[in-house]
């Protein structure tokens, strides 16, 4: 019998990939979107869910498991991003983040675990980002909600292993989705003493995601994850360098890497 995957942030980039691959492996999946109405020719069904909304997100799930009579894996990927120096990023803006990225997540997990026990069965993966093992300049607070899931999913996996459910991460570096457009951009002040530093760093992301690796590597990633029977507790997917920036914060001094990071932002 196929497994149900549900796939938040189904409508485009990251999810939208994972969603079409797993449909083309024979899962039965369903995507999440906060209006699946505006979304014509989709590959695989959309459902109404907003991270921001517990009602929204109950009903999501409901729904699913009306349809379906069970959930099997949940790929909880909707996020935002946001940029800026932190001393000019509004701090109502750092909420919004930390709500979707972080408690968004978070409360997408409480929905679906009550089903998950019931069958005693069930995996969550959780997306989060290479950037969340580092606090990179002007994307601090992206660094700090993805880094706040990875530490969440350690501890929750020992709190559910009891029930049947893994939980994991997958932590993906720069690819090639439309992310860049969907964040809060700080704007770049005339007169910020940050001005000069800050848009050279905007223009330094967007190359980056403009020249990232196609999405289908996260795809084929979560897809293989779904097939092990005991799933380890951090997946990383992204080029070489930006995988063995995180061997090399675990061995080197913390200066020494900050001057490592200072130099690639050219700070």
């Amino acid at each position: 019998m196929a497994k149900v995957v549900l796939v938040t942030g189904g409508s485009s980039g990251i999810g939208k990939s994972v969603g079409e691959y797993l449909c083309s492996k024979g899962f039965v999946v369903y995507g999440t979107s906060r209006n699946p109405q505006t979304i014509k020719n989709h590959p695989f069904k959309l459902v109404a869910l907003d991270v921001r909304n517990v009602s929204t997100i109950n009903a999501a799930v409901a729904e699913v498991i009306k349809n379906e009579g069970k959930l099997d894996v949940l790929v909880n990927n909707a996020g935002m991003g946001i940029t800026g120096p932190i001393e000019e990023t509004p701090t109502d803006e750092m909420r919004k983040v930390f709500d979707t990225n972080f408690f968004g997540a978070i409360d997408v997990m409480k929905a679906v675990l009550p089903q998950m026990r019931k069958q005693n069965s069930g995996l969550i993966i959780n997306v989060t980002s290479i950037a969340g093992y580092m606090g990179l300049p002007f994307r601090g607070i992206y660094s700090a909600s993805k880094g706040a899931l990875e530490i969440v999913t350690e501890a929750i996996r020992m709190e559910v292993k009891e029930f049947g459910v893994e939980i994991t991460n997958v932590a993906p570096g720069d690819f090639a989705t439309n992310i860049a457009s969907g964040r809060f951009h700080t704007p770049v002040f005339e007169n910020s003493p940050y001005k000069d530093k800050y848009q050279s760093n905007l223009e330094l992301m967007d190359a980056h995601v403009d020249s990232g690796s196609d999405p289908i590597q996260m795809a084929e990633a979560i897809h293989k994850i779904i097939n092990l029977e005991k799933p380890n507790i951090h997946y990383k997917v992204g080029d070489f360098m930006q995988k063995f920036s995180i061997v090399l914060k675990k061995i080197l001094p913390d200066k020494v890497y900050e001057k490592l990071l200072m130099n690639h932002y050219k700070l």
